[in-house]
């Protein structure tokens, strides 16, 4: 999305939870709605800080409208509506990364990654070699049930029960500041911002669509050339939601 005043990349999390919010849709599409409600209407001269603060009000409110005990949402954060942001505010030349979300700036990759994804997407990755090796499995059984998104899942919630805590997403609660990254850009002439659905970024979408469709057609399993927490699953495109926008400044 993009204002006069700001340019952002709005990532909603994966739910974890059964639980819908609002049954119309998933939490992480109605928390990237929301924010981006938020961020049409915001005042241009905002830092990151003040940011935080006021996208967090917003939902925390929207939570009180919705009928929402915030209580059950404190220890069951699985449940919260959860998103990363990537935000480019025009009057700061700065760049906001709250979550897991990357940027080129002039050619050169930022990244903002979850301390745990790592670690879980090379559980996941060993958990299926090791039953493909050992042929419990194929290829095409994997893209229908995931035993290894399976096996983690567990793991995966645990630590979303660590958000901002251990680092910081956009959930209605407040923001732990110290994992938010924010990058001073006075003399950027190109600017890339995207969710981390690209497994790498390129100065156009054409290339950064291509590697990604390279890496599908080797690795649709998303096991060895980027470990990552879930695979292509069959009728999907892509292991994840991407968005991509690149904008001269």
């Amino acid at each position: 999305m993009a204002t006069d005043d700001y340019v952002a990349v709005i990532d909603g999390s994966t739910s974890k939870s059964l639980r819908r919010l609002r049954s119309d849709m998933t939490n992480g599409r109605l928390a990237s709605t929301t924010i981006a409600t938020f961020i049409e209407q915001m005042p241009s001269n905002l830092d990151c800080a003040q940011f935080c603060l006021e996208v967090t009000r917003h939902i925390s409110q929207f939570y009180t409208t919705l009928g929402i005990d915030r209580q059950t949402l404190l220890t069951h954060a699985e449940n919260r509506m959860t998103a990363s942001a990537i935000i480019y505010s025009v009057s700061r030349k700065e760049i906001w990364m709250v979550g897991d979300c990357q940027c080129l700036v002039n050619g050169v990759p930022y990244t903002n990654e979850k301390p745990t994804e790592k670690a879980n997407a090379l559980r996941r990755s060993a958990l299926l070699h090791q039953a493909l090796e050992e042929g419990h499995t194929t290829i095409d059984r994997l893209r229908h049930e995931d035993i290894g998104r399976t096996a983690i899942l567990s793991d995966i919630i645990q630590s979303t029960r660590r958000q901002n805590i251990d680092f910081a997403v956009i959930d209605g609660y407040p923001i732990a500041m110290d994992y938010v990254r924010v990058l001073f850009v006075p003399v950027a002439e190109e600017i890339v911002l995207a969710s981390d659905g690209y497994p790498k970024l390129f100065n156009d979408l054409a290339s950064t669509e291509a590697y990604l469709e390279q890496v599908i057609r080797e690795d649709p399993l998303f096991i060895s050339l980027h470990p990552a927490t879930k695979g292509v699953m069959d009728g999907n495109e892509s292991n994840d939601d991407r968005s991509y926008i690149r904008f001269m400044v």
